[in-house]
């Protein structure tokens, strides 16, 4: 049985303007996302795929149509509101990592609860907790370039996960990574959804989106197709071979 929806886009479009020219990007999408659901957004460039992502994660706002996070109109939110919601409800993972190379990994991770007015020592103490859990208790006072480019994806995922988001979104989070890199990586997706995360995960991989439960596909703005993965890949799961082992 399917818990509450989550994310709920309905006729969503978005026009840019490039010079004389105008693009829409997405064109009256609609569809719906219910907690702990772990979701595949696929396309090929220019399908819409990015400025889908960029939408769901109030990294920017439709031109039309209306958009519902955990129950709230976020589709017409001011900036600052948006920051907010961001801070708060989503957790961010990227293929870049995007981490800030002065701090340490602990450092890192712990800098989402800086916004939320949190004291240093329930920062580090979460922050820890987090890194345990990606299975970096032994690198939180490592520094990014101290790292492999797998460990630098970690420290990412854990940031991602330190404040307790509603979803996280993953884009393209093995593209810069190795195929056994990419598996462990994948292996800790999976434990996270397992522990109740909702996860939408932007790829073009088909062995990426095979370890979702439901896959998406766009084609020129608009949903080609909905449809749940009857072939889960599993990391975890020991009597589910890793297809590629």
């Amino acid at each position: 049985m399917l818990m509450s929806e989550i994310i709920s886009l309905s006729k969503i479009s978005k026009k840019y303007i490039l010079g004389q020219l105008e693009v829409l990007a997405l064109d009256e999408v609609s569809v719906a996302i219910h907690e702990n659901e772990y979701v595949a957004l696929m396309g090929p460039s220019g399908s819409g795929k990015s400025t889908m992502m960029n939408i769901l994660g109030c990294l920017d706002s439709p031109t039309a149509g209306e958009y519902y996070l955990n129950g709230k109109n976020v589709s017409s939110m001011s900036d600052a509101d948006l920051a907010e919601t961001r801070n708060r409800e989503i957790g961010f993972i990227f293929q870049t990592f995007n981490l800030l190379p002065r701090l340490t990994a602990l450092d890192n991770v712990a800098l989402p609860l800086i916004y939320g007015g949190m004291r240093k020592n329930k920062r580090d103490e979460k922050a820890r907790e987090a890194l345990s859990l990606v299975g970096l208790q032994d690198r939180m006072d490592h520094k990014p370039n101290e790292l492999s480019g797998g460990q630098r994806q970690r420290v990412a995922i854990a940031r991602a996960i330190v404040t307790d988001p509603a979803i996280i979104l993953a884009d393209e989070p093995t593209g810069n990574l190795d195929t056994k890199t990419s598996i462990e990586i994948m292996g800790i997706l999976e434990k996270i959804h397992h522990r109740g995360n909702t996860i939408v995960l932007v790829t073009h991989e088909p062995d990426i989106s095979d370890h979702a439960h439901r896959v998406i596909r766009l084609r020129d703005g608009k949903i080609e197709s909905d449809e749940p993965n009857t072939n889960i890949i599993t990391v975890n799961d020991p009597n589910h071979r890793y297809k590629n082992s």
